[in-house]
């Protein structure tokens, strides 16, 4: 009887737990059964894998072979295991040495011919498995992705006779190494350039207070007034992403339904959900759970376009995340978290119509119907959103200015949000936005004269506690952008300028 043991990894939401693939060959009556909660995939990876053993010229044990996958209560998934599968397979029946299989672990799914393809969420498991200090066997198609992590030690293979001859030591394959070139074209800043806005320079402030404190902001103006154009340049002036941020929301693409485009490597993702959009397909779900956009965001930034057009419930599903920056998703049979650190960024209309305020006099909408309106959007995610602002449309001579006024490139505002948020991290280890309480009265100190400035607005505008502190917090990131040590009275003026919608509780 003989015995081998081969390493790979599941998903289960964004960790690759370590799997155990145990192999066993005893006498008996010639048959093949996996054990350890597979899925159908993984039932199905036997008939995968015998072809693809017998048309590698190698012969399929005439044993009973018992294969488990340990730890046998976690749920697997997918056809990762079928390499590490037949490796098992070839060492206990001896047909390869069985000597390396413990310095190494291996993932990818087999074709019959036994080449072998790429699997999704390769990431989270390179990951793990340079934690645990071994090397990785991957399909050549994933060994560009599994090399972003600098320390893992990746060995691109495309077929099974491949990896055999390796671990037989007859021809060794060469560690991949993703190209440096490829890296510096990936880290390219492709968003619209910040330049293309004419005037609207208070929305333009107000968007780099944005970025440099990480905080969310909801922007009300007429249709054409440019609000979408002033959130699509917003990651191009956000500062420029950690190898760390990186990795994290690369590994969250990599185990979503379309995977990690490698061209995306270290540029913050802007996502821009429909607002048709359900509830799951914003905070993620399914059977199997799945990120949603506000976890493929993570790191970056959610635009909500037309904001009372999304479902309410919808929408409300969003407060928890704001506040914890990270979604849990319990299913009867599983539980998944996913992290969600994302900025919020909304637009919508003043008005059912969208032309309430604007000069040209085309709104009919009634008091009541405006209210209605903008009720759709709750007072306690309102709360949760930290800076609100006008985008009046632009008027006719600032139209013929285009072209004639130089505005402020992306480069030259992301350089100043750089430095503020930088200052926050030597100070908070985080941005402004993230802030605990404690954190906020020790950093965000007012004199007599401007906090009796703030408490009066608190009291006129019936804000709420949660309101106050950011109103502070926005303060202090203003502060920071200004190189003041303390917030003063222009200061903290600007930071309350900066809540337009906020109402009384009623």
């Amino acid at each position: 009887m003989s015995l081998a043991v081969v390493y790979s990894r599941a998903q289960t939401g964004i960790d690759a737990p370590l799997v155990s693939v145990e192999v066993h060959l005893s006498n008996g009556l010639p048959g093949l059964s996996i054990v350890g909660l597979p899925e159908t995939e993984v039932k199905e990876s036997k008939d995968r894998v015998r072809a693809a053993i017998l048309n590698s010229q190698f012969e399929f044990p005439a044993r009973r072979i018992t294969i488990s996958l340990a730890p046998a209560d976690l749920p697997k998934e997918g056809g990762r295991f079928d390499l590490a599968i037949a490796l098992g397979i070839l060492a206990a029946s001896e047909q390869i040495p069985s000597e390396l299989l413990s310095q190494y672990e291996f993932i990818g799914e087999l074709a019959l011919s036994g080449e072998l393809r790429g699997i999704r969420g390769v990431l989270p498991a390179t990951i793990q498995t340079a934690r645990a200090k071994r090397g990785l066997f991957v399909a050549t198609s994933n060994a560009d992705e599994a090399a972003l992590v600098s320390e893992a030690t990746v060995f691109p293979a495309a077929h099974l006779l491949n990896v055999c001859a390796h671990l037989s030591k007859q021809t060794l394959i060469t560690p991949h190494a993703q190209s440096l070139s490829a890296q510096q074209q990936a880290t390219k800043n492709l968003t619209a350039n910040l330049s293309d806005i004419t005037a609207q320079h208070h929305a333009k402030r107000a968007l780099e207070i944005a970025a440099a404190g990480g905080h969310s902001l909801l922007m009300i103006g007429p249709p054409g007034s440019g609000k979408t154009m002033l959130a699509s340049r917003l990651p191009g002036i956000l500062p420029p992403m950690t190898e760390t941020e990186a990795l994290q929301t690369a590994a969250i693409q990599s185990i979503s339904y379309h995977g990690f485009n490698n061209k995306h490597w270290k540029q913050r993702p802007f996502r821009t959900p429909h607002h048709t959009a359900s509830g799951v397909a914003l905070v993620g779900g399914g059977s199997q759970p799945r990120p949603g956009e506000i976890s493929l965001a993570h790191n970056g930034v959610v635009f909500l376009d037309e904001l009372p057009e999304f479902e309410r419930r919808v929408l409300e599903v969003l407060r928890e995340p704001i506040e914890s920056g990270k979604i849990v998703i319990s299913r009867a049979a599983r539980q998944a978290e996913f992290p969600a650190r994302f900025q919020l960024i909304a637009a919508m209309n003043p008005c059912p119509c969208g032309y309430y305020g604007h000069s040209n006099g085309r709104c009919r909408c009634t008091p009541d119907k405006i209210l209605r309106y903008r009720n759709k959007i709750s007072g306690p995610l309102l709360d949760r959103i930290d800076m609100h602002i006008d985008v009046p449309a632009l008027p006719i001579k600032d139209l013929n200015k285009i072209n004639q006024t130089q505005e402020e490139s992306s480069e030259q505002v992301q350089h100043r949000v750089s430095k503020a948020r930088q200052i926050q991290i030597d100070r908070n280890q985080c941005s402004n936005s993230q802030l605990s309480n404690s954190h906020v009265k020790e950093h965000c100190r007012l004199d007599k004269k401007d906090a009796a400035l703030l408490e009066s607005a608190i009291e006129k505008l019936g804000l709420s506690a949660r309101a106050y502190q950011r109103i502070l917090k926005v303060a202090r990131t203003i502060a920071d952008l200004e190189n003041e040590e303390y917030i003063n009275t222009k200061i903290i003026s600007e930071a309350i300028s900066y809540r337009r919608l906020d109402r009384a509780a009623v």
